[in-house]
């Protein structure tokens, strides 16, 4: 990473340029292990406790709060130094990759889940020989290194779990069209960082939120979540306490991750993220 990118770099007010390598590793993966660490048991108690089974109104809601807690932070749209489309497609596929992710534990469950999720680090090397401002090219060893990681972790989910995964085609067919989202999402953020190393995590977490809230309206309203997720939420308003706390942990979970990305790519991070899931 260039100089000017690491002096601008920082975590929640705690520098990162001034620290050697492994600190910033163990900075930004602990915030991502604490936000994610709450986010699967606040799901978890949604979706199987609250039978709150709505992932597209979830993550709307999620996109509420985060837009408020930058807001809170400080950011202010002056401060972008980068235009509006720029976050056009990567708005569209954040939203789809967080709405498919959190609709498909209504039809798989955790552990198959985390299954899936596991193979994100190789559609993530892959794609980022395509995008942009990366065009990235692995050795064959690093493929392989890959590949063998994620069929342990694997068997390291099915060994560990207490009931075997349920594999509902719904639910299957939704975390791969998240894991694809996933694969673009990843590199299209490492390619902003490394083509205008002055874009911070708030702005890209900001602008990607405002712009993608809309996507969010198109399923809502065909799948009829909008208006039985609203009823359901207005008999248990208590819902939306477990929301608002779940998007403020995954908030510091997400800003984590980009700082991940913009220190040490996407692939990196992908392998770092995957090794944190399965623990």
């Amino acid at each position: 990473m260039k100089n000017s990118e690491e002096q601008m770099m920082s975590l929640f007010g705690i520098p990162l340029s001034d620290k050697p390598r492994w600190q910033q590793f163990l900075i930004c993966s602990s915030g991502f292990f604490f936000g994610y660490l709450v986010n699967g048991i606040c799901e978890e108690y949604v979706y199987n406790r609250l039978k709150f089974s709505y992932g597209w109104y979830f993550t709307f809601a999620q996109g509420l709060v985060y837009i408020a807690l930058i807001y809170m932070h400080g950011f202010r749209t002056k401060q972008m130094v980068n235009p509006w489309k720029t976050y056009v497609k990567l708005s569209g596929v954040l939203m789809g990759s967080h709405g498919l992710t959190k609709g498909s534990l209504a039809y798989l469950n955790y552990p198959a889940q985390i299954m899936f999720k596991s193979t994100k680090v190789l559609p993530v090397m892959v794609m980022g020989a395509f995008i942009p401002g990366l065009r990235r090219k692995y050795p064959v060893h690093e493929y392989i290194s890959a590949l063998l990681l994620v069929i342990g972790l694997i068997l390291f989910t099915l060994a560990d779990a207490h009931s075997s995964p349920d594999f509902s085609i719904i639910g299957v067919m939704m975390i791969s069209g998240a894991l694809i989202m996933d694969a673009f999402l990843g590199n299209l953020q490492e390619a902003i960082f490394t083509m205008n190393p002055e874009t911070t995590q708030m702005e890209m977490l900001f602008c990607s939120t405002v712009v993608g809230l809309p996507f969010l309206l198109a399923p809502m309203i065909l799948t009829g979540e909008l208006f039985t997720a609203w009823t359901s939420c207005a008999q248990h308003p208590y819902i939306y306490g477990v929301l608002v706390f779940e998007a403020m942990a995954t908030f510091i979970g997400q800003v984590s991750v980009l700082c991940l990305i913009a220190l040490f790519g996407a692939a990196t991070t992908a392998m770092i993220l995957v090794q944190l899931y399965s623990i």
